[in-house]
């Protein structure tokens, strides 16, 4: 049996920095709210509600003495408008690369352009997009979605077409609309904005899953990233299954397995990976063949690690075709 766990498997810089932000918070001994979960994964959020931090629905939920914590997804502009007018004290743990596509949208011109976001519109980052946009915009999810809204684009010659992407928006989509873009708008300015741990993610997974005749991913089912990437693993690998935490497992079908693939969700902390690791090495330790890729040790102390960027993250960047 061999098991193969992608090393870009958990938080990533964004979440790990809006959990550290609670965190320290609550060291501090400040009450603490956040504006939805802080997070797309209900155990970490069970786990500092416990701690003293509670989600809200609304910043009218804040109570006086409470600071407001807005996640990393991002927020419109007149949520952060109306936290400043109402003197409601708040930290804003947007990532930083979610802040840099508000700065695109919000540095344009409602006479002269017109955004596409290629993202799920219900999606709470893509909303956030969407408030921060100074002039008209419409979203897409995939290619087929492109096709309905082009025809619309095209008719307005005279508006220069802005094309932003949500952080976590499925790579292999993402070049296909960008073929298209490319060869129907001749005047589009197309931002890559997927954040590039997202495209390691995605590809690492891809490529382990080709190799695996059972493929586990670990998130919760709320998340956007652990949807796409369990997407992308069962169309490589038939047998692949999306967990949220260890009692989830099937260990039955780890004695039916010669390949494993593991990876999991940019929103996963990595107590959860640990516990799924740790139920896959006493099953496996049970059996008869423990022939590893990597030892469980060496597996289990990666994921302890604090995740840090799998590489330099480079400066978004304008194309135009």
């Amino acid at each position: 049996m061999t098991v193969i766990k992608a090393e870009s498997a958990g938080f990533c810089f964004g979440v790990n920095r809006a959990v550290n932000m609670v965190k320290e918070l609550l060291a501090e001994n400040t009450k603490v709210c956040t504006l939805g979960p802080i997070i797309h994964n209900m155990e970490m959020v069970e786990e500092l509600r416990q701690k003293g931090c509670r989600p809200v629905d609304s910043i009218d939920d804040a109570q006086p003495g409470e600071t407001l914590v807005i996640r990393s997804h991002g927020v419109p502009k007149s949520v952060t408008d109306a936290l400043d007018q109402g003197g409601i004290p708040y930290r804003d743990a947007t990532c930083p690369f979610v802040k840099k596509i508000h700065r695109i949208v919000a540095d344009t011109d409602p006479e002269r352009d017109v955004v596409l976001i290629a993202g799920n519109r219900s999606h709470p980052e893509v909303m956030g997009i969407i408030g921060n946009c100074s002039c008209a915009c419409m979203t897409f999810n995939n290619e087929a979605e492109l096709d309905q809204i082009l025809p619309n684009i095209l008719l307005q010659k005279n508006k220069q077409v802005i094309i932003v992407a949500q952080t976590t928006f499925d790579t292999k989509e993402w070049k296909k609309s960008v073929k298209k873009i490319k060869k129907l708008c001749t005047n589009a300015k197309i931002f890559d904005t997927i954040c590039n741990a997202t495209s390691v993610r995605q590809s690492e997974a891809e490529a382990i899953a080709a190799r695996s005749d059972f493929m586990i991913v670990i998130g919760d089912r709320h998340s956007s990233n652990t949807n796409k990437l369990f997407e992308i693993c069962k169309k490589q690998c038939p047998q692949t299954v999306l967990i949220e935490t260890a009692d989830e497992l099937d260990v039955s079908r780890l004695r039916r397995a010669v390949n494993i693939g593991v990876t999991a969700g940019a929103s996963t902390p990595a107590r959860i990976i640990k516990e799924v690791l740790d139920t896959m090495s006493e099953e496996i330790k049970s059996g008869e063949t423990t022939n590893l890729e990597e030892s469980f040790e060496e597996l289990l102390e990666e994921s302890l690690e604090n995740k840090r960027a799998l590489f330099p993250y480079p400066s978004f960047r304008a194309i135009r075709p």
